[in-house]
């Protein structure tokens, strides 16, 4: 089974300042386009205006759905035990509210969100030992902790100028419509981070590790494991994460 899913006030006044210069004079062509401008300038102004704690509910919303559109692992399931055994005392940790959990999904994956969600897929788990998916969660914590995924999602609110974002009827918090909730997921969790964001991820893993007295060098087998499955190609984890070959060598280097 495979993963489903059904700058600022100055840029602001630049569009109404160009609106209010050129007046009627303007064929109505270009009225609408400035119209267009205006409106793209006032949702980047609002995006830039969001605070940490509705980025966090927008990624609470896209949890919820993805969870909706997957089989989460219970309990019950073997699955749900090996993952909540080597978890174990991972409900919080560096300051993160964490949920853990697998999805029964054949994708060697996993991903992680900026309110806390961590997601294991089955696939991963069955070629990883414990260590090593412990070192991949850890690297997915890291995302978490250093913001990595809460800056992605900020500029994706600010260049998409389509998306609906809108308050509740009964409340302040605003919420992601669900037609954009698919796009926004794609866009932020399963697009590549930067290299330095990735470096900086397999740095806290290694910290991670060491600081858990779990075995750090778990992550280098885990790299080259991943290195050995990138020659048959389809492994989602990495194509939107650098070179396995290339990360193994600096954490060797870094744990030398």
């Amino acid at each position: 089974m495979a993963l489903k899913f059904s700058k600022s006030r100055g840029i602001m006044l630049a569009a109404v300042a160009a609106v209010a210069g050129l007046g009627a004079a303007m064929p109505l062509q270009a009225q609408f386009n400035i119209g267009n401008a205006v409106k793209s300038a006032k949702k980047v102004a609002e995006a830039a205006s969001y605070s940490d704690e509705e980025i966090v509910s927008f990624f609470s919303q896209m949890s919820e759905e993805m969870d909706s559109q997957n089989p989460v692992a219970t309990m019950d399931d073997p699955y749900g035990q090996r993952l909540a055994a080597l978890t174990e005392g991972l409900d919080s940790y560096d300051g993160l509210d964490l949920d853990i959990k697998a999805y029964l999904v054949k994708d060697v994956n996993a991903f992680a969100m900026g309110d806390g969600t961590v997601r294991v897929f089955a696939g991963l788990m069955d070629k990883f030992e414990d260590d090593e998916l412990r070192c991949v969660i850890g690297h997915e914590i890291g995302h978490v902790k250093l913001e990595h995924g809460k800056k992605r999602m900020k500029r994706t609110l600010q260049q998409d100028a389509a998306m609906s974002v809108a308050s509740t009827a009964s409340s302040d918090v605003r919420r992601l419509a669900n037609s954009e909730l698919g796009k926004m997921f794609g866009n932020v969790i399963t697009a590549q981070h930067s290299q330095k964001a990735e470096r900086n991820s397999d740095d806290y893993a290694l910290e991670f590790m060491k600081a858990n007295n779990y075995n750090a060098e778990a992550c280098i087998t885990a790299m080259e494991k991943l290195g050995t499955m990138s020659s048959g190609g389809g492994i989602d984890l990495l194509k939107t994460h650098p070179s396995p070959q290339s990360r193994a060598k600096r954490m060797r280097k870094k744990l030398s």
